[in-house]
């Protein structure tokens, strides 16, 4: 059976299948479209994924994000 999507938005903090190498899991979505990029949290290392790649690599939303935040 097929995973179900799921639904993520700017600004909102992820945490991924597999641990970034500086020890963190927790992501922030800092750019959307076709890509997706997303920011370590533990170390500020961000990765450009397609968003294919991005949907099977997510394990659940840790806190959703708020519109009035600006992109670092």
């Amino acid at each position: 059976m097929a995973r179900p999507h799921i639904a993520f938005n700017l600004n909102d903090v992820v945490e991924m299948k597999k641990a970034h190498p500086c020890g963190t899991n927790q992501w922030k979505i800092i750019r959307m479209g076709a890509d997706i990029r997303i920011k370590c949290l533990g170390c500020g290392h961000s990765v450009l994924m397609p968003r294919s790649e991005f949907q099977k690599k997510i394990k659940k939303i840790l806190e959703a994000g708020t519109s009035e935040e600006i992109e670092e």
